[in-house]
């Protein structure tokens, strides 16, 4: 009886998180996986101490730590400038195109990309507005290059956090394969965007920008960007992700000499709540054996050498990542691969799945969904809009990638 409600409560929360509200049940995602959790507690499928051993506390510390450097980051007006320079020093709208698709993607591999997809498309709207642009292309470039861009390393985005703490890998040895991949992705993306609206881009002539509202903050730009750098010296050197990050932060916070409350507004509570509700849901799941069965039953599928796994997982990853949403995939996925072939393997290949993935439909990643209502006052964004770029993006930035991957697993 346990199980089966295990597996009820387990599917109620997924209906909700994955965007499809039930009308008894209006619960956005941090909501519908706090009711999850507590339903979990509640029906005695485990018990609360069960529950607080579920969370991956060093996931949620590693997220706040560099949610906190991006909010400082955006105290200074570095988003601001960002966008300024890269409208100043581009001079056509194509070239426009590509730098905002280096920016976004550097960004997102350097921080996480659903907080630069939330600090950047603000500004990327009034830089386009201002320079009297067509806003739909830039938008996708947007929110396609963070997703890409984030694939690049360990603290790019949620799911890379987790796969960082399950696998263990050294940050240095992970970006070493994933980082070709995003490059290789970027250049792809480009090329797609670039033919679609070669008519829209040609057409389009850059006005001159006005002046940016919020100035740049130098003394705190050199404090966060000084200490950004030692953090990922210490990502690379190998220290603990979550404590160098947080502790990076935390000296910031000492040394900016600003109201904490206003920094402290600025970090995606929401997010934090849902990861932590989201890893009691799926361990209840898992006390079922559930994930298990279905690996055993789709053993077989996947088969028995490491490339054949690595083609048919990925490909069953990018399908989870926009049935599931990719997180909670990841969270569940990750039982499975200490029985592959290669598991070091596997985790890049699950990496690089779930966050291309994200691009194949606007609800394929939070960072879509962020940058198109950041955007609704100026441009509607439709499901098929979207997805006519999305899907031959997702399939080809995909095989790209895996193609990679495989080639630098074989030296």
């Amino acid at each position: 009886m346990r199980e089966i409600l295990a597996i009820l409560i387990f599917s109620v929360t997924y209906v909700l998180i994955s965007g499809r509200r039930l009308k008894i049940l209006p619960l956005n995602r941090p909501a519908a996986t706090l009711f999850g959790a507590v339903l979990m507690v509640v029906a005695g499928v485990m018990t609360p101490e069960q529950a607080y051993r579920a969370v991956d506390y060093d996931t949620l510390v590693l997220l706040l730590g560099m949610m906190l450097i991006s909010a400082y980051l955006s105290l200074a007006g570095f988003f601001d400038w960002a966008a300024d320079e890269v409208l100043k020093l581009a001079g056509t709208p194509q070239r426009l195109l590509l730098y905002l698709m280096l920016t976004s993607g550097i960004l997102s591999a350097l921080l996480v990309n659903d907080t630069v997809c939330l600090m950047l498309t603000p500004l990327v709207v009034t830089v386009i507005a201002r320079g009297r642009l067509p806003l739909f292309p830039y938008l996708m470039a947007l929110a396609m290059s963070a997703n890409i861009g984030s694939t690049a390393t360990l603290v790019g985005n949620p799911q890379n956090m987790i796969i960082g703490h399950l696998s263990h890998m050294p940050f240095l040895r992970f970006s070493a394969a994933l980082v070709p991949a995003a490059a290789a992705g970027l250049a792809i993306e480009y090329v797609v965007l670039r033919l679609g609206f070669r008519r829209v881009l040609r057409q389009a002539v850059i006005a001159r920008a006005a002046p940016r509202e919020r100035q740049l903050d130098r003394r705190l730009l050199i404090i966060t960007f000084t200490i950004f750098c030692l953090v990922f010296i210490g990502f690379i050197l190998g220290a603990d992700l979550s404590w160098t990050a947080l502790s990076g932060a935390v000296l910031i916070m000492v040394l900016a000499r600003r109201d904490t409350h206003e920094v402290l507004q600025l970090v995606d509570w929401h997010l934090l709540l849902f990861f932590a509700s989201l890893f009691v849901v799926v361990e209840g799941l898992s006390k079922t054996g559930l994930p298990e069965q279905i690996f055993g039953f789709l053993r077989g599928v996947f088969g028995t050498s490491a490339t054949a796994q690595a083609w048919n997982f990925t490909w069953f990853s990018v399908l989870g990542s926009n049935v599931f949403s990719n997180v909670p995939f990841v969270v569940l996925a990750g039982k499975w691969i200490g029985h592959f072939a290669q598991p070091e393997l596997m985790w890049k290949v699950l990496a690089l799945a779930t966050t291309f993935a994200g691009n194949f439909t606007i609800l394929g990643s939070v960072a879509n969904i962020i940058v198109v209502e950041s955007a609704r006052g100026h441009i509607e964004v439709g499901f098929w809009d979207y997805a006519r770029f999305g899907i031959p993006i997702t399939v080809l930035t995909t095989i790209a990638g895996l193609i990679i991957l495989l080639l630098l697993a074989a030296v």
